[in-house]
């Protein structure tokens, strides 16, 4: 195996192979050197790790953990203040995803009830429900339109209000907040704002709910004394900013990749049965949550690299579910390909809790739009979409669209 690529100063965030792929400087490192050093901006000498088992193994490994508060938080990407910072992030309550076992499996075993299979299959007709009513909204509207604001944010954040118990009426504060706490580019005291302002409004719901439960998740959790508001808060903002950001992302994003590939799309319209797997692989091939973070807590080797015990690894979930080792020309869209191997929801104990929603939500989305808008294009040329490079999901954040006339 060649060793002969730089060490990179720094994650390439760059979408400089087109809007669907990895950034080159990825593509390159994952073919040279799968499991690599990288130098942080704040100097910090950690990993990124790109080869598709060797994230399998990263993300199995309990050597590796997902805890924030174990070192003095290290960013991969220049960005205000945090390169001054000198102590570790507090540990949040309740948010389970930033926790190891027995911490994380306390709490992740509260919800592991609410996301099954059998109970998303329950919810199905509802989620279409929810999809079909916003397509009205968007049928009666005058295109150009933007697709974010008008269904492919709206679908996700509807089904999430309410299987938590979240007044949609409020959905403008906690999505400006998770909008902000989740840029790249914007200061410590603005993300701890964004945070505060949606812990503030989310601590308020659960106590009322304590008070008066009702038949939704929060009320669920809120039954259960031993644990604190606190916890039950950070549990909130999880399921909240996860529940609606990154299915948004990829309703939007996915359409935008179908628009792109015509004949695909073409397949799909009069091929239905196709959806559940091209739900898969449009997930594989745009791999919206990119990177994830664990930290070394002993030296462990990976993909015959030794990494140090305390160092931070960037995995790079777009740069796995792009290896040709694992899927034969991974840069092609191919909705016949058996893609439910990949990583899109990670691995290992912290795979996504919701993902079952996630696919009944994009199977419905999908369904619906393509159906009542037969001839939906893009309103502006494919290189005037702005592109999420400066958040920590990656998406749109417009995707104007247009039609001729909608279907019933």
């Amino acid at each position: 195996m060649s060793r002969t690529v730089p060490v990179p100063h720094g994650l390439p965030t760059e979408r400089d192979a087109g809007p669907f792929a990895p950034p080159r400087r990825i593509t390159r490192l994952r073919e040279a050197r799968p499991v690599s050093p990288m130098v942080f901006p704040d100097g910090h000498e950690g990993w990124i790790v790109t080869g598709y088992d060797a994230v399998r193994q990263v993300m199995a490994d309990t050597r590796f953990s997902s805890r924030q508060d174990l070192d003095v938080p290290h960013v991969p990407y220049e960005t205000p203040e945090m390169s001054a910072l000198t102590e570790p992030s507090p540990q949040v309550p309740g948010m389970f995803v930033t926790m190891d076992p027995p911490d994380h499996t306390r709490l992740r075993r509260r919800l592991t009830g609410t996301f099954t299979a059998k109970r998303m299959k329950q919810l199905e007709e509802h989620v279409i429900g929810i999809a079909e009513r916003r397509l009205d909204e968007l049928a009666r509207l005058t295109p150009p339109v933007d697709l974010v604001e008008e269904f492919a944010l709206p679908v996700p954040s509807l089904v999430i209000c309410e299987l938590l118990g979240v007044p949609y009426a409020d959905r403008e504060n906690f999505q400006g907040n998770s909008a902000k706490f989740l840029e790249k580019d914007v200061s410590l005291d603005e993300k701890i704002a964004a945070y505060s302002g949606m812990t503030t409004y989310l601590s308020e719901l659960i106590t009322s709910k304590r008070a008066a439960p009702g038949e939704d998740v929060l009320s669920d959790l809120a039954r259960h004394d031993d644990l604190t508001v606190e916890e039950l808060t950070g549990m909130a903002v999880l399921l909240l900013l996860a529940g609606h950001e990154t299915t948004a992302n990829m309703l939007a994003m996915g359409t935008f990749a179908l628009l792109e590939h015509p004949g695909k799309l073409a397949e799909l319209r009069a091929e239905p049965d196709l959806m559940p797997g091209a739900v898969e692989e449009l997930m594989r091939y745009l791999s919206v949550v990119d990177t994830v973070y664990r930290y070394a807590t002993e030296d462990v080797e990976v993909g015959g690299e030794t990494i140090g015990k305390g160092a931070t690894v960037v995995v790079s979930l777009l740069a796995a579910n792009h290896d040709p080792e694992r899927f034969d020309d991974p840069d092609t869209l191919d909705l016949h390909r058996e893609a439910r191997g990949h990583l899109t929801f990670g691995h290992g104990v912290h795979q996504c809790l919701g993902q079952q929603l996630a696919r009944v939500e994009m199977r419905a989305g999908f369904d619906g739009l393509l159906r009542r808008f037969p001839d939906l294009e893009l309103a502006v040329p494919a290189g005037e979409v702005k592109l999420k490079t400066d958040m920590n999901i990656y998406g749109a954040h417009e995707l104007p669209v247009t039609w001729a006339e909608p279907s019933r």
